[in-house]
This record gives structure tokens, sequence and C-alpha cells, in this order.
């Protein structure tokens, strides 16, 4: 038997929803003309709304908009979403089509965290462990992140970075990192080329949360030799589709 839905309930979430499509402000005849109820239907239902904080009606021209109430459940809703949980199976498919190792780190204040690692089958043991802190001017996750950051966030972090160099091909100038990030941004991806551990590359994609904040990536390490021109694009897509999916999750609209 399918399940009863209340009619009412179903009226109210249609009416909420037509602010997704259309203006910021709807009339009562606005929506009902869209809903094809009568006004005083609407009527009754905005009222309602509007006493719990989900309408709010604007003095000037008495139009409805979206009320507090909302944004309220809605930071509720992408403070307790549960990146790992969501981005755990994504991973697990990720490592096996590409058969490497794929990281998941998040960002904490200034701080990047292996919060998932899941070794692909000809792993090499590298760095990374579950918990360690990832270096932001030497590794993909960290430039991927930079790259989606405001001038004066990407300063601060890299300000109060020590810099350090982990091999010959580390960047460790702040001025020659940032002029690498317009390029990261636009084409959507990161790479790590032997500049945290020799032999060992990595491809990273930012992820969002639901208010479009960059709050995490996702890499696939390897070693180089596997990482040729022939099976780089494959890598790229794969993760680049990943992070995609991981930031709808989260309630990212793109």
């Amino acid at each position: 038997m399918a399940e009863r839905l209340i009619q009412s309930i179903e009226r109210a979430a249609d009416v909420l929803e037509l602010f997704l499509t259309s203006t910021p402000e709807l009339s009562i005849k606005e929506m009902s003309d869209r809903l094809n109820l009568s006004k005083s239907t609407v009527h009754g239902i905005i009222k309602t709304l509007e006493h719990r904080g989900y309408l709010q009606q604007n003095p000037d021209d008495l139009k409805y908009r979206l009320g507090i109430r909302l944004l309220e459940l809605g930071n509720y809703v992408g403070k307790h979403l549960d990146i790992g949980r969501i981005a755990r199976p994504i991973i697990r498919e990720l490592v096996d089509d590409l058969n490497e190792t794929v990281h998941l780190v998040t960002l904490q204040r200034n701080e990047l965290i292996y919060i998932e690692k899941v070794e692909g089958p000809s792993a090499l043991t590298i760095y990374s462990h579950i918990g360690k802190r990832a270096p932001f001017h030497c590794t993909g996750v960290g430039k991927a992140i930079l790259a989606q950051l405001s001038e004066e966030e990407t300063d601060r972090i890299l300000s109060s970075a020590s810099l350090e160099a982990f091999t010959e091909f580390t960047t460790t100038n702040i001025e020659d990192i940032k002029k690498l990030l317009p390029t990261i941004r636009e084409q959507g991806y990161a790479v790590d080329d032997e500049e945290i551990e020799l032999g060992l590359k990595c491809i990273a994609a930012p992820i969002f949360n639901h208010q479009g904040n960059v709050i995490a990536s996702i890499s696939c390490a390897a070693p180089k030799v596997r990482l040729d021109e022939k099976r780089l694009p494959k890598v790229i897509k794969g993760i680049k589709k990943a992070a995609v999916e991981i930031s709808k999750g989260l309630g990212y609209l793109e």
C-alpha cells in the first residue's frame, strides 16, 4: 500500500519550492496562479509559514520571501552532514576504477587533516595517514583548496606556514605559489609532482559545501611512472568527477 501523504503539507512544500525557481519575492496572487490553487488556500498556507518563520512579508510591497528559519535549518543540515560517510563509497569506487591510493582531506581552520585514505592494490608506502596534517604549499590537496580561497585567506595561511622544502621540486616562495593558483582554479584540479616526496605524483580536486565554500579536497596518489601522459587524463577525470559527487552530496549546487 502506498504511503498516505498529507495534502496540506504537500502544498506548503510546493509554496516554499516556488522560490527555488522564481523571483526572490512573490505575491499571494502569483503563488496562487503558479500552483493553480485558490487565493484563500494559499493565504492560509502562507500565514502559517509566516507564523513559523519560514516566510516573511515585505512591508513595502506586501510580497513574501523565504524566512530566516529556513536559513537556520539549512545551516544545521550543512553543519551535520558527515563528509566521510558521503565520500566513502565514492572513494572506494574511484580506487576500484584507478587501482591507486585516494586521499580525502578537510580544511580545519588553517590546517589540512587527512580523514580518509584508501589504498589501491599496488599502493606504495607514502607519507600520509589518517589524522596527519598536510602542508598547503606542496601537496595537490593543499593547492586545490588554496586556489578556491580569497587572496586574503591564502596570504594568511601561507604566511603562517613553514613552507618546508621536502624535495628539490618543492616551491617555497609565496609569490611563486600564488602564481599557480589561477590556473589551478580554472582547470579544476591541482598537481603535486614530486613536491612532497620523490617519485610520487598526486592529482587533487576541491570539494564544496552547501554554501559554496571549499571545505575539503580529494586526491589520487601514485608513483610518477604510473601517471604518464596516456593515463593522466583518466585520473584527472576521475578525481574531478568524485569531487563533484561529494560536493553534491553535501548540498552544493553548481
